[in-house]
């Protein structure tokens, strides 16, 4: 039974959108985020996808040549010189890890959205076929999964920061700064003050990360899914009319220019992700 059948059979399209945004997992989630909670569709697509990436890539490494790449080759030496590029513009100081880092972001997230073009009854009706009543298979609109990426970051930041600054280094960078005068008593009087504005600036980084990500792959599903459910609300009886059929082309048209235009959006989205990761390492690693 696809998505539509059992939207019309349990109560329409509303029903139908819900269906779609549970998750198939260990047990009920309690508020938005909720990291007691499995959601195994995210885990299982998460580690297909980075499998996807590792194996592509990897295939590609060991078959390269120095001669005319191929199509696949040229394609991957397109992408690795984009992050790289970016990198070198970015991030100033030396460390083997920002640039394999930056893109394993890219890619991954990027695949991550990519499912999201996905028609949003294939896999699910597939896992209906299999005994799952739920699945969602775009990784990026789970804000576990989205706040998981992100505090990774932020925790490489810490390292990085302790690493390039020492300790006492890293708590200035909280205390002298935004405010600094010369006179050590004000000074003192400011380092509350200092404290509290940069701790909320540092602290914001990984959860602007991830709501960004999440923000925009979760309202790019729902309008497909909003798509979706004008189709389903129509019914097969509305194409026995013109009209119908007009309206059926034009939610044809609706989708697919949404479509290319969500392309544009899962490209920028891994593009931003990447970008921030290398500006934050960046700044972790100067010395103010």
């Amino acid at each position: 039974m696809t998505g539509m059948a059992a939207a019309e059979k349990s109560g329409g399209a509303t029903e139908y959108i819900l269906h779609h945004q549970a998750f198939l997992s260990n047990r009920q989630a309690h508020g938005i985020v909720d990291f007691t909670v499995i959601n195994y569709d995210t885990v299982f697509f998460s580690v297909v996808l980075a499998l996807v990436f590792f194996v592509l890539f990897w295939l590609v490494a060991r078959k390269a040549s120095s001669g005319v790449p191929g199509r696949v080759q040229n394609f991957i030496e397109i992408i690795v010189k984009f992050v790289d590029t970016q990198v070198r513009d970015t991030f100033h100081g030396t460390s083997r890890l920002i640039a394999p880092l930056a893109l394993t972001i890219f890619c991954w997230i990027f695949l991550f959205n990519f499912m999201d073009l996905v028609p949003v009854d294939l896999l699910p009706a597939a896992g209906r076929g299999a005994g799952f009543e739920h699945l969602k298979v775009v990784p990026s609109t789970d804000l576990n999964a989205t706040f998981a990426l992100s505090l990774t970051v932020f925790i490489l930041i810490i390292f990085y920061s302790l690493k390039m600054k020492g300790f006492v280094g890293f708590i200035s960078e909280f205390t002298l700064q935004p405010f600094r005068v010369r006179n050590v008593f004000a000074q003192a009087l400011l380092v509350p003050v200092n404290l509290i504005l940069e701790s909320v600036t540092f602290v914001a980084r990984p959860i602007s990360l991830a709501l960004r990500l999440y923000g925009n792959l979760y309202a790019g599903e729902m309008i497909f899914l909003l798509l979706a459910a004008l189709t389903l609300s129509r019914g097969l009886a509305s194409l026995a009319t013109v009209g119908g059929w007009l309206g059926l082309i034009a939610q044809i048209a609706l989708a697919l220019a949404w479509s290319i235009f969500h392309i544009l959006v899962i490209v920028l989205q891994a593009f931003i992700f990447m970008v921030l990761t290398i500006v934050y390492l960046s700044m972790a690693h100067e010395h103010h």
